[in-house]
């Protein structure tokens, strides 16, 4: 019997470590936390209304997946990503992007085009509205389904790891007078090879889209000043101490 309690116990605690950790990632994509913030453990409980015992479990869980640093005797932090690390991040993404578009490519059928013209369109009229938090999610949900339609199980979970990782970046792309626009236009290049069903343009016009993405980000990251390609930084060496910057 007592065996049985421990074991739903802990269930439970995994259970609510999960809703804290889908809480944090929440606010994360809306904005509300941002690179560099700490985490306050007591508010967290007392919002969700349970124990600060899943609230720990989550934050080591989120340490492990690269959103959060934990430092001793002074707290929770979101983390902040070095140019290093954003630049292998785009990286590996563009491989998964260019991965995911020549196994899409001969399989997609005219209902899944439809259906990404339709998030296009919204997509694309929530930019011009000035709907920045609505323009994220749609965004995000538009290259989500596109690696989900791949049917790839392995690789989409992997592209959903990198791009948890990737939010503590946003807004830093769409700063920049007319990078929806040119974003739009790369992804209505992407949906034109997918018609075509032409694997090698999909694959191409996809990893082309997060170069053009990473080029805007670090464009408005340093002040419009000239920057390199995402191939000239791969082998950029990160940080020395190991830890976010």
């Amino acid at each position: 019997m007592q065996r049985a309690a421990n074991s739903l116990e802990l269930l439970r605690s995994v259970t609510l470590s999960g809703l804290v950790q889908e809480e944090i990632l929440r606010r994360i994509k809306a904005g509300e936390l941002q690179a560099g913030m700490k985490l306050n453990e007591m508010d967290l409980a007392e919002h969700l209304k349970i124990s600060r015992s899943p609230v720990r479990e989550a934050f080591r869980a989120l340490e492990e997946a690269g959103l959060v640093w934990l430092e001793k005797n002074r707290g929770v932090y979101i983390r902040e990503i070095s140019e290093a690390e954003a630049a292998e991040l785009y990286e590996v993404r563009a491989g998964l992007d260019e991965m995911a578009g020549r196994r899409l490519a001969p399989v997609i059928t005219d209902e899944e085009l439809d259906e990404l013209r339709g998030m296009l369109d919204r997509l694309e009229a929530s930019s011009k509205e000035g709907e920045l938090n609505d323009y994220f999610s749609l965004n995000i949900a538009f290259h989500d389904r596109l690696v989900e339609l791949a049917g790839n199980a392995t690789m989409l979970a992997l592209y959903r790891q990198v791009i948890n990782r990737m939010h503590l970046l946003r807004r830093r792309g769409f700063s920049l007078a007319g990078s929806s626009h040119a974003s739009h236009d790369e992804h209505r290049k992407i949906l034109e090879a997918l018609a075509a069903r032409d694997p090698e343009a999909v694959a191409r016009t996809m990893r082309e889209h997060i170069e053009a993405g990473y080029h805007r980000a670090r464009t408005a990251g340093r002040g419009h000043e000239a920057v390199e390609p995402p191939a000239a930084l791969a082998n950029t060496t990160p940080d020395s101490s190991g830890q976010p910057r």
